[in-house]
């Protein structure tokens, strides 16, 4: 079953997991743009990353993950949300490198930041950490050991139509009834391939590795992909542009298009659109007003 994100636990342990499997997701966030496969595989580890990763936060909000560099890839930025909706990008300029390691597709000074939005008024928090290890997955790892201080380990893989991801971690709080599982339920998992993380449901997945051990797991959570773009969003954007900029555009090509980054949409605002948008807009402030 794909397109979940799988909670479990070893009784008796201070051992937790995540698993998900992305598919409708994953295909629906490639549809508007062909990304070559470099490109698109560390966009999918982190899209799955970034699942797994607000799967173990207790809030409401929206968790954003950005990977920055000045190597060909240069950009990919995923958004999840605790609604379990995910949305992501990537930007590149030539050729990105097919046996590379992210350090060589992003640059030796790339750097990861993470930034967590709470639905309400609380603070926002920000995390960044170097692209260092050569993956996604050792780039977040190395987060937590900084920031979190949390033991954790991370397996990702992506391809042309899925994406998935585990996430293993040593609960500091609990009492330690098995001091060996650690270091034993994180053995187990290395030897997970990416055929096995892209093909494998999560209760065979699971069962696979861990077949041995006693585990807990709950009831699968649903992930979609959601784009937050809108067409008002998108009029209050042209206004914060100016009136003479959106003028001298309808001027040159008839229309103005825009379309949304994360899933390609267009919005199509003709010179009657442009009227109304400036019409309804007071001269002092340039806020919306009614007349």
């Amino acid at each position: 079953m794909h397109d979940t994100l799988n909670r479990f636990l070893f009784d008796n342990t201070n051992v937790r997991g995540r698993h998900v499997d992305l598919g409708a997701t994953w295909k629906a966030a490639l549809e508007n743009t062909d990304y070559p496969a470099p490109v698109r595989d560390v966009l999918g580890e982190l899209m799955a990353a970034s699942v797994l990763l607000i799967g173990t936060l207790k809030f409401r909000g929206t968790l954003k993950v950005e990977a920055r560099g000045d190597g060909p890839l240069s950009l990919v930025v995923v958004q999840a949300s605790s609604e379990r909706t995910v949305r992501g990008l990537a930007r590149w300029h030539g050729p990105v490198p097919a046996d590379g390691d992210l350090q060589e597709r992003m640059g030796e000074n790339g750097y990861l930041v993470l930034t967590l939005e709470p639905a309400d008024e609380g603070q926002m928090y920000q995390g960044i950490v170097g692209l260092e290890g050569g993956s996604v997955a050792a780039a977040l790892e190395e987060y937590f050991r900084r920031s979190e201080q949390l033991p954790t380990r991370i397996w990702l893989a992506a391809d042309g139509s899925h994406a998935g991801g585990l996430l293993l971690q040593r609960m500091p709080d609990q009492e330690d009834q098995d001091p060996d599982a650690w270091d034993r339920t994180v053995h187990l998992a290395s030897t997970l391939t990416s055929r096995e993380l892209l093909g494998l449901p999560a209760n065979d997945l699971l069962y696979r590795l861990f077949h041995e051990e006693e585990v807990r797991v709950f009831d699968p959570e649903y992930v979609n992909f959601r784009c937050g773009c809108s067409r008002e969003k998108v009029a209050g954007m042209l206004r914060g542009l100016g009136q003479q900029e959106v003028q001298e555009t309808l001027d040159q090509e008839g229309e103005v298009r825009v379309s949304c980054d994360f899933c390609g949409k267009a919005y199509v605002f003709d010179a009657v659109d442009a009227e109304q948008l400036f019409a309804r807009m007071s001269p002092a402030d340039g806020s919306d007003t009614t007349h």
